[in-house]
């Protein structure tokens, strides 16, 4: 017996998360915040410190780093993977390791310096990388920390600047 015939007005299955995305260099934004959300990023000290790890991210973990924003306690940053890249979570752990290892003993502070958590979403289109990028430039004046995005010290690019 021929197995029924579908149903034309039956409605199709919701697509998960997708296992696989086929984007020829895909592009994540990642929020991460400190722990309790203490507010120890935003200084010179920690800016240098953030960029020498997201320089280093390419050859230490096979990402390479966009534009990003360091806040008083989170930053945002967006980043892509190259052909031999560990995955997202492990590179986002090793990068709080490394960054904590150097921010905590001279702001004389405990462990842990970062939640274990992390926010990331794969834009899709180039459309939604401006959108996503005038949304985090913008930051620091929603905080009241400057008047115009361009008076913010804690913000700049890595490896790329679109994707």
């Amino acid at each position: 017996m021929p197995p029924p015939a579908p149903d034309p007005h039956a409605r199709p299955a919701p697509l998960g998360r997708l296992a696989r995305v086929w984007l020829k260099t895909p592009v994540y934004f990642v929020t991460t915040c400190t722990h309790e959300r203490r507010r120890v990023l935003a200084t010179d000290h920690a800016h240098q410190v953030l960029r020498a790890e997201w320089f280093a991210a390419e050859e230490r973990h096979g990402w390479q780093i966009g534009r990003y924003v360091i806040m008083p306690d989170h930053v945002h940053f967006f980043c892509c993977a190259s052909m031999t890249a560990k995955p997202l979570s492990t590179f986002l752990k090793r990068w709080k390791e490394w960054s904590a290892k150097a921010l905590l003993p001279p702001l004389a502070m405990h462990p842990p310096l970062w939640q274990h958590r992390f926010f990331d979403h794969l834009l899709r289109t180039t459309e939604s990388h401006a959108e996503k990028w005038l949304y985090v430039r913008e930051n620091p004046v929603r905080a009241g920390l400057v008047a115009r995005p361009e008076d913010w010290p804690y913000a700049g690019r890595v490896d790329f600047d679109e994707p």
